[in-house]
Formats: C-alpha cells, sequence, structure tokens
C-alpha cells in the first residue's frame, strides 16, 4: 500500500527559521524589557541581512560529465546549480548559520542540490559518489542546529545535498501492531495528515515540527514536545531502511522482542548521515487522543518545581503522567509573561499573596481517553500540592500550545534588532540536575557578560524520565562586531560546564559538527573507535557526511578548562 500524501512543502527563507509568513513582530513592550534588561542602547532594526544577489557562492566544482550522469539517475529537472538552490542548502539552521547566511557569506554551499526519487535512485547517486570521490550530504528539513548539515567535502573533489523532498509517501499502515512506514523525506505535518485517515498519530512534535522530516527525526535521534509521554524518536522507531555506499542495509524487525544478537538499528538511529541515506523507516503509532486536558501549578521555585516533575514520575499512579511536561525557571516564567504580553499585576499579587514572589510556572497536557486523562490531572495535584505548587489552571497550558512552534520565529527579528540569541541543552540525572542548571547557567552568564553587556538566560525542562530530566537554556544579550566569535565563547563555555557536570553533550540536537569534539567524554575513546570502525565498513571512502558526528582522529575530548571550542551553536 502507497499513500500518496501531497504536501506543500514549507516556504523558506535564505536568512531565517522557516515560513516567514508565520513570524509574528514582537511587542512594543517586549522590545523595551529586551532593550532594558540586555542594556541596550536601542533595538531598532538596523542589522537586515543582505540582499539575496549579494550572497557569495564559490563556483560549481563538478564538471558537466559528472552533472550529466546525476541528471541521468534523476531526470533532468532534478539536479540544481543554480545559486538560490546552493544557499538555501548551504547549511542548518543555528545562529551562527544564520549569522553567515545573513551577512552575505554562502561559499561554502553544496555544488549541486539533487533530489532522488527513490530508494534506487539513492543507492545509484552513491555509487556514482564514489567513483566521483564526492561528499554526499543528506538534507530533509534542514533544521539542524549543530552544524548536521553543513555541506563539508574534506579531501574529496566535490560535495553534494541530497534533498529528500520528492521521497514522501506514506507505504504502509498496520493497524493490529499499530505500526506505519513512511519514505524518509515526510515532513511532520504530512505524517500526521496521512496517519488521520487511520485514526493514529505519530505524537512526535519537535520545534522543528513544521520543517523536520522523519529521516531527520531517525537520524538525531529527536525529542519532541509531548516526547515524556509519547516517547522519544528512537523509542518510536521499529525499522529502517539505509543506503550505504556499499549497499542497501535493513536495519530492526517487524517481531515484538528479540534475542538476535546486538541491536544494529541502534546503529543508524543518530547516525547523521555518516553511515548512509535513510531511505525508510517504521515507526509505532497510537490512535489519536480523545481529548485533551491542560493543567499549569507556580512553584515557589525551580527547584521545587523538578521535585514535583520526580515525584509524579516516581509516585504518581500508572498513565498519571502529563503526555507534555514543562516547567520554566524563573527567569523563563517572566520572559513568558513579558515578552508574551500576559496581564500579570493580578497574577503576580495572586503569587505574592500565597508566598511566590518569583515562581516558576510548570505546564502538563494530559492526553487520551477523557475520563483518564482528567483522572490523571486530578491525582497529579496532590503530588503538585505536596510540593509546593499552586494551581493556575488550564489557560497558560494552552496560550503555550498555541505558540508552541513559534519560538525560532523571534530570533529572525532579534538579529535584525542586534540582539545576540542562540539555545543549547542537555540532559542530567535527578542528582545532578541542579548542579549541572546551576553550572551551566554561570558559564553562559559568564560567557555573555565578558566584554562588559547585559544577559539574560532562561531554562526549562522540557522531558521527564524516571532517572532525571533534560535542561533546555535559552540566551540573549548585545550582539557583538564579530557575532561568531561570541557564539563560539558561550558555547565553548557552556560544553565545558556540561561535561564537569557530567551530564550529556547533547539530549536531543544531535552531535553535528558542534558536539563531536565532545564525544571523547561521552562515550569513551574506544567508543569513537567503534564508530569508526563501523564507518569504515559502511562508508569506507568516507563520503557520507564528512566532519560530522565522529571526531577528527586527532581530536580529544576537551577538558572542563580546555580553550578548545566547538564551531557553532544550535537552536
Amino acid at each position: 500500500m502507497v499513500t500518496h500524501v501531497t504536501e506543500e512543502i514549507p516556504r523558506s527563507v535564505w536568512y531565517g527559521w522557516g515560513d516567514p509568513t508565520r513570524a509574528r513582530p514582537l511587542s512594543p513592550g517586549a522590545l523595551e524589557f529586551m532593550r532594558r534588561t540586555l542594556k541596550l542602547g536601542s533595538v531598532a532594526a538596523v542589522h537586515p541581512p543582505v540582499d539575496l544577489s549579494e550572497v557569495r557562492v564559490g563556483s560549481v566544482s563538478l564538471d558537466d560529465a559528472v552533472l550529466a550522469e546525476l541528471r541521468a539517475i534523476t531526470g533532468e529537472d532534478h539536479v540544481a546549480t543554480d545559486a538560490t538552490s546552493r544557499i538555501l542548502h548551504a547549511g542548518g539552521k543555528s545562529t551562527p548559520d544564520l549569522m553567515r547566511r545573513r551577512g552575505g557569506d554562502a561559499l561554502g554551499a553544496p555544488d549541486a542540490v539533487v533530489f532522488p526519487g527513490s530508494a534506487e535512485d539513492v543507492r545509484a547517486i552513491l555509487a556514482l559518489c564514489v567513483q566521483r570521490k564526492l561528499a554526499v550530504v543528506a538534507f530533509g528539513g534542514g533544521t539542524s542546529v549543530v552544524g548536521g548539515v553543513e555541506p563539508l567535502r574534506g579531501r574529496l573533489a566535490g560535495v553534494i545535498t541530497l534533498d529528500m523532498r520528492r521521497m514522501d509517501q506514506l507505504l504502509h499502515v498496520d493497524p493490529l501492531a499499530r505500526t506505519a512506514t513512511f519514505e524518509a523525506g515526510i515532513r511532520g505535518p504530512a505524517i500526521e495528515a496521512a496517519l488521520v485517515p487511520h485514526g493514529f498519530t505519530l505524537g512526535h512534535f519537535p520545534q522543528s515540527h513544521q520543517e523536520a522530516t522523519l529521516g531527520g527525526y531517525v537520524a538525531t535521534r529527536s525529542a519532541g514536545q509531548a516526547s515524556t509521554g509519547y516517547g522519544r524518536s528512537d523509542e518510536l522507531v521499529k525499522s529502517a531502511h539505509l543506503e550505504t555506499p556499499v549497499g542497501p542495509f535493513d536495519v530492526g524487525s517487524p517481531a515484538p522482542g528479540s534475542a538476535a544478537g546486538p541491536k544494529l538499528l541502534d546503529v543508524v538511529v543518530g547516525s547523521e548521515g555518516t553511515l548512509g541515506v535513510i531511505t525508510s523507516a517504521s515507526v509505532k503509532v497510537v490512535p489519536v487522543p480523545a481529548e485533551k486536558v491542560y493543567g499549569s501549578w507556580s512553584f515557589p521555585s525551580f527547584e521545587a518545581g523538578a521535585e514535583a516533575m520526580r515525584r509524579l514520575k516516581h509516585d504518581g499512579a500508572r498513565g498519571d503522567m502529563p503526555q507534555v511536561c514543562r516547567l520554566s525557571d524563573t527567569d523563563e516564567t517572566a520572559s513568558t509573561f513579558k515578552l508574551g504580553g500576559w496581564k500579570t499585576g493580578t497574577l503576580g499579587r495572586y503569587l505574592r499573596v500565597r508566598g511566590q514572589k518569583t515562581p516558576a510556572m510548570a505546564l502538563f497536557v494530559w492526553e487520551g481517553d477523557g475520563r483518564q486523562a482528567k483522572a490523571g490531572k486530578r491525582r497529579s495535584a496532590r503530588i503538585m500540592r505536596a510540593a509546593g505548587g499552586i494551581s493556575m489552571g488550564p489557560l497558560p497550558g494552552k496560550s503555550w500550545e498555541h505558540g508552541r512552534f513559534s519560538g525560532p520565529y523571534l530570533r529572525d527579528e532579534l538579529l535584525t534588532r542586534g540582539v545576540y540569541v542562540e539555545t543549547l541543552e542537555t540532559a542530567a540525572s535527578w542528582g545532578k540536575v541542579a548542579e549541572t542548571y546551576t553550572g551551566v547557567r554561570a558559564a553562559i552568564l559568564g560567557a555573555l557578560e565578558a566584554n562588559g553587556g547585559g544577559a539574560y538566560v532562561q531554562t526549562h525542562i522540557s522531558h521527564v524520565y524516571s532517572d532525571g530530566a533534560s535542561l533546555y537554556f535559552t540566551f540573549l544579550a548585545g550582539l557583538e562586531e564579530d557575532g561568531l566569535a561570541q557564539n563560539a565563547r558561550v558555547k565553548a563555555a557552556a560544553s565545558k560546564a556540561i561535561v564537569a557536570a557530567g551530564a550529556t553533550i547533547t539530549h536531543h540536537h544531535a552531535v553535528g559538527i558542534d558536539h563531536a569534539p565532545y564525544m571523547g567524554a561521552e562515550i569513551g575513546e574506544l567508543g569513537i573507535k567503534v564508530l569508526a570502525g563501523i564507518k569504515d565498513t559502511l562508508d569506507p571512502e568516507g563520503i557520507m557526511n564528512p566532519g560530522k558526528l565522529i571526531p577528527a582522529a586527532s581530536s580529544t575530548a576537551p577538558a572542563a578548562d580546555s580553550t578548545d571550542s566547538a564551531k557553532s551553536a544550535e537552536m
């Protein structure tokens, strides 16, 4: 069964996050809050991107014979070498990526953008690239924020980007096993649209949902905003088909469990395009929830809120854990009120009367059968109150859900107004959450304030596990003259603090270029050799996404006080 999905590919600007029609301007109050907080003289729009015609792109290094061979595989219309196509595939969506393109630098753009239509196309393209010594970068929605789709060629003769948008179909649904198989280029909204007639949802909604693809989810071990309930992408994937330079590789099994040796599916999940190209995957799906129930609670501190979430995970009845479980620290709570234009006067007075002068807000969404969801919310309330929580009703949760995918668009306007903004994330065990939060936050603030300017750091927990939780940091400051150096300084400081705290270098943004220097601390030198050995087996010529995931042979994990820094930051 092949269900043809007619998907309108989202419009995307070359200098920003996504479809510009979805962007909403910051209010005058929000701009004034930013100006005062960051100690800026002005937040006027004085840093616009250059005109597209001014963006510098290198010459195409592929000769006509190679381009003709590529077109013979895909068809004449599916190989692009024009400047605009190459600029749109010159990197991902990290702040450094956008800084470079906004400033007119796309010199690292691929030589060509190729649009395969089938796994057979991909297989033939890889064979040709091995023969012609060309690097290959798989490209889904292009939302990597760690340098994961930067078209590096390394020691090879050229580089092409494989844009997977033509491979976007639902291939099969098994309603009894509750699984579905898709081609890898299908985007988040189209996945959900294809499942609706069958009564199912994937339940995977990362902030990049509108742009990102299934192949990207699998390749980066992504997590969605509702992954506390539905599970991360690596928990949802049952099997995958990978086209490698040495041939097709099928991993995973339709069986519910297997003891047939190591789980080779985990070789592909999280491989970030370094072993081959994921062309299809089978995933677990669940019935569309009959009802959503919203709740929000205010806690006297971030630590108190985190303890409430731990108790809810450990002590709550089965089914009480909400699908969405999100706790903002006091700074993020304050900025949400300010930037979101909330009428906070009455709310603030109410919380102060109740002893919460600097509250930390938690948002919850329970999904499923109406009675079950409402019972889960009701039982959870006992744990929230015992941890010092004050119920704030359903409105904050509904408001968050309404704007859940809009955050990245704000960055485009902030950069235009001379405000540096970026994010990074990690995860830690419960015993290390507080230490990691404090240490990483202090490292970011110290790096941002190094040149005497103002800075703002806010944090939230968005994924809760039995043994720990994620931490997601958003930080702002005035944009320095050399924004790339500013970003590298902050990212290096934060990464060293994460390593020092014993947390993971990435919870869901993946490794890419940025985190590769820290993989030694994550998996050890022997672990790096194992990854390199797998790559040597599946990609002996090293054409697949050079420079990502696996650190160079001479690279070791930076110590907590090292001066080495990763190249760019993430969003």
